[in-house]
């Protein structure tokens, strides 16, 4: 799996040359905005992949209609998201991803969450830990922290880009929490390495922008869980929509 962290922290080396740069922003059509970085990402991590792994399929947010209609026959894929925080990116907030998930059985087993422009790494999964190193150095396995005692010294994170009037009332619960806004997977993150309690998301997000950051958080001892029926997050089982269920990530 080394070897699919690599090619993350690639994918984001070339992000960076764009990134310190002028370029274009265009709209798709659901109203989401994309670059060229999103698309030289995607071929770079489509290209790397096909080698490392030709016989697993490989679904992108990028992908073509072909993928997206082939995949519920798919045990086992790479789900990818070649960008994301593409909004933070266009703010130029540093806050933005390169995400890799392998996918089997509906489970992501195996996630590696590459933020290029912070030069940290997080990659991991249920059955082999967590890690996280900076510049490709000081590797560090990670792990959730305990459950406060008091509502006091929860920390909350929530999104930089959606914040919700729902999210209001979720925080009222816990009085006296601290907040922290943060973009992109990071969020995840936030809590795999032990730096908050809960990120509550109530509102979309595709399969693309959790798997790898769940499989991270699972690793690590935490739990993404749906709150519709409060059981882990799980993938490709919806052949008409690929969009995921408001979930929490919590640290145990």
């Amino acid at each position: 799996m080394r070897s699919v962290v690599n090619l993350a922290i690639y994918a984001g080396s070339e992000i960076m040359q764009i990134y310190t740069q002028d370029f274009d922003v265009y709209t798709k059509d659901d109203s989401s905005p994309l670059t060229q970085a999103d698309m030289k990402s995607h071929h770079i991590i489509l290209d790397g992949l096909n080698k490392l792994t030709p016989d697993l399929p490989v679904l992108s947010e990028e992908s073509d209609a072909v993928e997206l209609k082939n995949r519920m026959v798919w045990e086992s894929y790479w789900l990818v998201d070649p960008l994301d925080g593409t909004k933070e990116f266009v703010k130029k907030n540093d806050e933005f991803t390169v995400n890799i998930a392998l996918i089997n059985r509906n489970r992501p087993v195996f996630g590696v969450v590459h933020a290029p422009a912070l030069g940290v790494t997080y990659w991991g999964g249920g059955e082999i830990g967590a890690f996280r190193s900076y510049n490709e150095y000081e590797e560090t396995p990670i792990h959730v922290r305990d459950q406060p005692k008091n509502s006091s010294e929860v920390i909350i994170v929530g999104s930089r880009s959606h914040f919700s009037k729902e999210f209001e009332y979720f925080v009222t619960r816990y009085p006296g929490a601290q907040i922290v806004s943060m973009g992109s997977s990071l969020k995840f993150c936030l809590i795999a390495e032990g730096a908050a309690d809960l990120y509550p998301r109530l509102g979309l997000t595709s399969e693309w922008d959790t798997a790898a950051a769940q499989a991270v958080v699972e690793g690590a001892g935490g739990k993404v869980i749906s709150l519709h029926d409060l059981v882990p997050l799980s993938y490709n089982v919806h052949s008409d929509t690929l969009l995921n269920p408001h979930f929490l990530v919590c640290s145990k």
